[in-house]
């Protein structure tokens, strides 16, 4: 009995311990499969960073080209300088021999290159290849170089906030370079070596290079031959005219495509100013996407256009301008305090009356006007491919009374961005289609496919081609005051100017500070292009947007014309010139009948009864048609 219960204790035990081998050899097949399959890849990166030190080479960042092929944007080599204090015998001679080539103080490197508690130091990026060939052939223990990337602008100062800069890590901060970073950019390779515990390099070991990938091509529809002309024409506003900021835009009418836009002042791409970063804020957004402004007169384009869909008035309806209408119990004024007297709506819209708008939009009413404001896309973004597009301002519906309305109908009381409006114009000419603003034509990878293109959609049947015919009708009659293709002799060019006070943040209007602009049509029948102009605070005395702001928009379409080589519709079109008439001291009555007789145009500054000065100045040579201040 004995034996057999020892027998059967035996079995137990080495059933016991043949299931707890078992239970222990699977347990380490598990662990096994855990840390060699489960967690192998990620053990293996740490692994490899224990024994290996790594300097990372920087992808080149793609190119950026115009539509013409033209490079805006090129990247090109340069090199970061890395010290580990564990490999450098002698700080003091490394720290000595790199200083004047650094540009850096000996004490300031000797500081770095002696703290071995770190395994690594960056001592300076963005080297030039001459400094990287001296510091290579010093052959200095302990001293590394790393590819990087530095961007190149070959135009400098052209389209400065529309291309933006990067960091000096490669990174895009504002601009195209910023909205397309993530295409851009590309994926940054390693350099690795072997290293002991302490992080020193072992001699004769392996070394590993992984190359980069170099980020995207974007092509735009800038025309950078374009640019150039509307820049030129700015640049010439801020010389003459003296306003704190100006902004031009040129559009294709029938795509949205964005053919040029800048604000002046701005900088040099290559030496962007980093010492003062709220000018440089300033200088690098892209006004005509950001910033918002009451319209004035230019908007008078959408009140018209909106009026003549709904049905409410035709172009031989007659206004008669007092100088003035009264509205819930407030007096409103046009510009001409004297007013236009009788006029019809080709004449009234030429004349750029506010009377006559303001009954345009109280014949619209309320709601069907915002109706309108909405499918002309205004209180909304246009969805271009800018950073920090802004909204505008409409009043909540529901809060405008007459006033209000009619205030809006010529540019008051609603503000937008510039390129909102130009949108919305872009829709009312070219036959009632709304298209999405862009920059971008399309990304290609670097092995030429086509990676991204631009958002087309678009919204059609915004207004009818008969209506869109009668506005465009309207904008060459109003811009060609002495009979046809007399803005620019000999072409069909239509346009609108405004002007419109500027305000205070704490509320109210801000006296003697206005935004001028002009927004011209090209062919003004069918147009192609839409040239846009804004002038904030014109410095010189003058602030009518005919005064400050067409005279050179013109000069733009005289070089796009040049450019395009289009030839006039009429080459036996000649404008003549007279010497500007001494008006001062006369009444204005008198003025005016000299004006006339002179084929020149008025704006009245002031609701005095004789002139006491005016722009230009007596004896300047002015052409015919061309557009007076009279101050009174």
């Amino acid at each position: 009995m004995q034996k057999a219960f020892t027998l059967y204790s035996l079995k137990k035990r080495i059933l016991a311990i043949l299931l707890v081998i078992s239970f222990i050899f699977c347990a380490l097949i598990i662990r096994l499969f855990v840390i060699q399959i489960v967690n192998g890849k990620s053990l293996q990166i740490k692994a490899t960073d224990q024994w290996t030190r790594d300097l990372k080479i920087v992808a080149p960042r793609g190119k950026i080209y115009d539509k013409t092929g033209s490079t805006l944007a090129v990247s090109y080599t340069t090199y970061n300088v890395y010290a580990r204090a564990r490999e450098i015998k002698t700080p003091s001679q490394t720290a000595y021999a790199l200083s004047p080539i650094l540009d850096i103080s000996f004490e300031k490197l000797y500081t770095k290159l002696s703290n071995k508690t770190v395994s690594e130091v960056l001592l300076k990026m963005q080297i030039d290849g001459d400094m990287a060939v001296q510091i290579y052939n010093l052959g200095l223990d302990g001293i590394y170089l790393a590819e990087n990337s530095d961007r190149y602008y070959p135009y400098g100062n052209l389209l400065t906030q529309v291309m933006g800069f990067t960091s000096i890590d490669n990174t895009g901060q504002s601009g195209l370079e910023a909205y397309y970073n993530n295409y851009l950019k590309g994926i940054d390779g390693y350099s690795f070596v072997q290293s002991d515990l302490q992080g020193k390099e072992i001699g004769g070991s392996l070394r590993y290079y992984v190359s980069g990938t170099a980020g995207n091509d974007l092509h735009i529809n800038i025309d950078s031959k374009m640019q150039l002309i509307l820049e030129n024409a700015l640049n010439q506003i801020m010389e003459e005219q003296n306003p704190k900021s100006v902004t031009g835009l040129i559009m294709e009418a029938k795509t949205g495509k964005i053919l040029s836009i800048s604000s002046k002042p701005s900088f040099d791409l290559n030496d962007v100013p980093r010492d003062d970063l709220e000018s440089l804020f300033e200088m690098s957004k892209v006004k005509a996407v950001t910033d918002i402004y009451e319209p004035g007169s230019t908007f008078k384009i959408l009140t018209v256009a909106a009026a003549l869909e709904a049905g409410v008035v035709d172009l031989d309806d007659t206004f008669y301008c007092p100088g003035y209408r009264i509205i819930d119990g407030v007096r409103i004024k046009c510009w001409k305090t004297i007013g236009h007297g009788n006029q019809t709506l080709s004449e009234a819209f030429a004349n750029s009356c506010n009377c006559c708008f303001m009954d345009l939009a109280l014949r619209l009413g309320v709601d069907r006007f915002y109706q309108y404001m909405e499918k002309f896309g205004l209180g909304q973004k246009t969805g271009i491919d800018i950073t920090g597009e802004g909204n505008g301002m409409l009043m909540a519906n529901n809060l405008v009374k007459n006033v209000d309305l009619a205030r809006m109908g010529f540019g008051h009381a609603i503000a937008v961005t510039p390129i909102q409006l130009l949108t919305a114009v872009c829709s009312i000419v070219n036959g009632g289609q709304y298209n999405i603003p862009s920059v971008l034509d399309y990304i290609e990878d670097t092995n030429g496919t086509t990676i991204k293109e631009s958002n087309k959609s678009s919204k059609t049947n915004i207004i009818s081609k008969e209506t869109s015919q009668k506005v465009n009708s309207l904008l060459e009659f109003a811009e060609n005051k002495l009979g046809k293709y007399t803005f620019v002799e000999g072409y069909e060019v239509g346009g609108k100017t405004g002007t419109a006070q500027k305000y205070k943040e704490s509320g109210g209007i801000d006296p003697g500070k206005y935004i001028s602009s002009f927004i011209g049509t090209y062919p003004a029948s069918d147009p192609d292009y839409v040239v846009f102009i804004m002038v904030d605070e014109p410095g010189n005395g003058a602030y009518y947007g005919s005064i400050v702001a067409a005279p050179y928009g013109k000069i733009v379409f005289e070089n796009l014309f040049d450019y395009l080589g289009e030839e006039k519709q009429d080459p036996n079109v000649k404008v003549e010139y007279v010497k500007m008439p001494n008006l001062i001291g006369l009444s204005l009555a008198q003025a005016v009948v000299l004006l006339k007789e002179n084929d020149l145009f008025y704006e009245i500054d002031g609701e005095g009864e004789y002139v006491i000065d005016q722009l230009p100045p007596p004896q300047t040579d002015i052409a015919k048609g061309s557009t007076i201040v009279l101050i009174t």
